[in-house]
C-alpha cells in the first residue's frame, strides 16, 4: 500500500509502515527549503522553526545546491561519467543525473540515502532510467554501500568514479569522518574525484547556531556539527583539489561575481578533488 502526499506533483509514494511521520527529517526539510513538495507537515513545521532561529538557512540550501550543480558539470566536462552520491536526499530540481546526462546521456549515477521517503520517491521517479539506481543504505557502512547491487551492479570502479559527499558529513554521527572518506577513496581508481561541501560557521552567529542545534535535536539527525576550514580540509586528504581549492561554497567556480557577504552566507566550505596515483 502506498501513501500519496497531495502537495507533491509527482505523488510522493511511501510505505506507511516504514516511515516515521512524527519526526522531522533533514532530507525532507532540505527539499522544503529548496521549494520542493516532498515533505510532510512535521518537516515543514521544523523547517519554519529552524528559519525562525536561523533565517540564513534558505540561502545556505540554495548556495549548496548550486555548488553541487557546478561541480557535476565540471567533472562531466573532465570526462567523468560515473557518480556515487552519498546522502543524496529527496530528488529535486538540478539532480546529479539530470546534469551529468545532459553532458553524456549514458552517464551513470548511483544514489544512496538512508531515508526511506527519499529512496521510495526517487525510485518511483527514476524507474525508467536504466543508468540510475537508488539504494537505501547507511553511508557510514562503506562496505555495505559499495557491495549493494545498486552500486556494484551499476558503477565500474576500475574506471574513474566521482564520490559526492555534499552536506552530509556534517549531519551524521561518525567518530572519524576522514577515515570514512578514505574508505570510499580506497575503492576508487586514480582519476576518480571527490565532491565535498560541509557546514562552517561563516556568517551564522553563536545564537543562531545554538538555536539551529535545538531544532535539530528533535529530528532524525540530532547531532549536526560545523567544522573549521582546517578540519574540513583534512577530509580531502589524498585528493588534489582543483582550483579554487577549498572555499566558501558560493565562491567555488561561480557563474557570476560573488561578494564576500554572499560568500559568507554559504555557511560552509566546498571543494572538488581528483585522486592521483598515490593514495593512502
Amino acid at each position: 500500500m502506498s501513501t500519496e502526499h497531495s502537495g507533491d506533483e509527482h505523488q510522493l509514494r511511501i510505505d506507511p509502515g516504514e516511515v516515521d511521520l512524527d519526526t522531522p527529517n533533514i532530507a525532507r526539510m532540505y527539499d522544503y527549503f529548496l521549494g520542493g513538495a516532498a515533505h510532510f507537515a512535521v518537516d515543514r513545521q521544523a523547517a519554519e522553526e529552524l528559519l525562525a532561529v536561523f533565517p540564513g538557512n534558505t540561502d545556505w540550501a540554495r548556495i549548496n545546491r548550486a555548488f553541487l550543480g557546478r561541480a557535476v558539470r565540471e567533472l562531466s566536462r573532465r570526462g567523468i561519467d560515473q557518480f556515487l552520491d552519498l546522502g543524496s536526499g529527496i530528488p529535486t530540481k538540478g539532480n546529479v543525473h539530470e546534469i551529468a546526462q545532459q553532458h553524456d546521456p549514458h552517464a551513470r549515477v548511483a544514489y544512496v540515502d538512508i531515508e526511506p521517503v527519499a529512496v521510495s520517491h526517487a525510485s518511483h521517479l527514476l524507474r525508467e532510467n536504466s543508468h540510475v539506481t537508488v539504494t537505501q543504505a547507511d553511508i557510514r557502512e562503506p562496505e555495505a554501500v559499495l557491495s549493494a547491487p545498486g552500486v556494484a551492479g551499476l558503477l565500474d570502479f576500475t574506471r574513474p568514479v566521482a564520490v559526492l559527499a555534499v552536506a552530509v558529513l556534517d549531519i551524521i554521527a561518525v567518530d572519524d569522518p576522514a577515515e570514512l572518506v578514505a574508505a570510499y577513496q580506497r575503492a576508487c581508481t586514480p582519476g576518480s574525484a571527490f565532491v565535498l561541501s560541509h557546514g562552517a560557521q561563516l556568517q551564522a552567529s553563536d545564537v543562531e547556531w545554538a538555536g539551529a542545534k535545538e531544532v535539530f535535536r528533535e529530528t532524525t539527525t540530532p547531532h549536526p556539527q560545523v567544522r573549521t576550514c582546517g578540519e574540513i580540509a583534512e577530509l580531502c586528504a589524498g585528493y588534489t583539489l582543483i582550483e579554487p581549492g577549498l572555499v566558501p561554497s558560493a565562491q567555488w567556480r561561480p557563474e557570476r561575481p560573488v561578494s564576500e557577504e554572499e560568500a559568507a552566507r554559504s555557511n560552509g566550505y566546498a571543494a572538488v578533488g581528483v585522486l592521483e596515483d598515490v593514495r593512502r
